[in-house]
């Protein structure tokens, strides 16, 4: 089969790799019909995140037909179609049966490992570093699915592939954002980052009813995307963020701030990205911390701060002081995807939301190594792209 396979820093190719196969008998082999570049992949491309190899099958979002089934297959039949969360899950150990998917004790095939790095196993992830199991990626004709009884969601007829991809990752990660931020009709919530995570936190965070959401990012069809989704919108370059959300404040700051970026942040004040580039390539912190950094010092006293960004090391001079001094609460992590998945789809099903909008590229997946430098670089207007295999 063809996939996109890692083969080093900005390097994905267009390889021919051999089919999966059933490994065990709670496995299903899919044919995918829809996959995307997501900004996580971004972090593997850019060389950020340790544990890839080269050769690794690319991709975390991803859907298609079930074509075989392995015989502990209880829910699942060949023909169904069906979106595959990120986070592999097997639905029976302590954190599973809590709804904390995303740190599934079982999963992680490289338990070991990930101990020595995170203290404790995350889940095992598709196609994201062999410190999450080394699985092989959905960026492919054909994906091996783990444990596909507990996790793997059914996809009503008469749902289009561009409505029901994104349940896989970016919408209940954008949910889970806002989620986070208890979000109360008198909150302001702030959300760091247009791409396709923002996105779906602004509207998120709309549903939930806050009373003003306001989008954080310096590239003019972000911020316009994020605008028709009910945003008040600040372009970092033309103006001071803290300077405008104490404006829309009255000087009290957000409630809720949600960084949507992650561990490539860019700075407004070119001192400040200096300073992170600077260290990184010294190998003195290796993630860019700079939206952490003004989230604090912005966040109203006894505000929630909400990090569905990842993050993958070490990061420097992070002014704790004051998030402890003003009593800030953080919530982070992986997306439990499967806590949200019900409520989403039922949501997508009567019109609330058609996820589809995010999308701006709709190409084949041997466009894919192109496709990779037009999303980092964001050429094109390019915001979201969908593979077809």
């Amino acid at each position: 089969m063809k996939a996109l396979c890692y083969h080093g820093k900005q390097d994905i190719r267009y390889d021919t790799v051999p089919d999966p196969t059933i490994e065990d008998p709670r496995d299903v082999i899919i044919k995918v019909t829809s996959c995307a570049i997501c900004g996580s992949d971004l972090h593997l491309y850019d060389g950020f995140m340790p544990g890839m190899q080269s050769g690794d099958i690319m991709g975390h979002e991803f859907m298609g037909e079930v074509v075989e089934v392995g015989r502990e297959s209880r829910r699942l039949k060949v023909g169904d179609r069906v979106v595959v969360p990120f986070t592999i899950i097997c639905g029976e150990c302590d954190q599973c049966r809590r709804g904390n998917f995303s740190v599934c004790e079982r999963t992680n095939r490289n338990k070991d490992v990930a101990d020595k790095v995170f203290g404790h196993t995350t889940a095992g992830l598709y196609g994201y570093t062999h410190l999450t199991g080394g699985y092989a990626g959905g960026q492919a004709e054909y994906v091996r699915v783990a444990h596909a009884d507990a996790s793997a969601v059914k996809v009503p007829d008469g749902m289009s592939d561009e409505q029901a991809l994104f349940l896989g990752d970016i919408f209940p990660t954008g949910w889970q954002a806002a989620a986070q931020c208890e979000i109360e009709p008198t909150d302001t919530v702030a959300v760091w980052g247009a791409g396709p995570v923002g996105q779906f936190a602004v509207r998120s965070a709309v549903m939930m009813g806050a009373r003003q959401v306001v989008c954080i990012d310096n590239v003019p069809e972000r911020l316009a995307m994020a605008r028709a989704g009910g945003a008040i919108t600040i372009d970092f370059d033309q103006e001071s963020v803290v300077e405008r959300l104490n404006a829309l404040t009255n000087g009290k700051g957000p409630e809720k701030c949600i960084d949507a970026v992650g561990l490539e942040a860019h700075a407004s004040r070119s001192i400040d990205s200096l300073y992170d580039r600077v260290k990184q390539a010294m190998m003195m912190e290796t993630d860019r911390p700079h939206v952490l950094r003004e989230m604090i010092y912005v966040c109203r006293p006894a505000g929630i701060l909400s990090i569905p960004g990842v993050y993958g090391g070490l990061l420097d001079k992070i002014p704790f002081g004051a998030a402890m001094n003003k009593g800030l609460t953080f919530r982070m992590g992986q997306t439990h995807v499967n806590r949200w998945t019900d409520d989403l789809l039922r949501r997508i099903q009567e019109g609330e939301i058609d996820p589809s909008f995010v999308i701006t590229h709709t190409v084949g997946l041997d466009a894919g190594p192109e496709m990779y430098r037009t999303f980092r670089d964001k050429h094109d207007s390019c915001i979201k792209v969908v593979l077809k295999p």
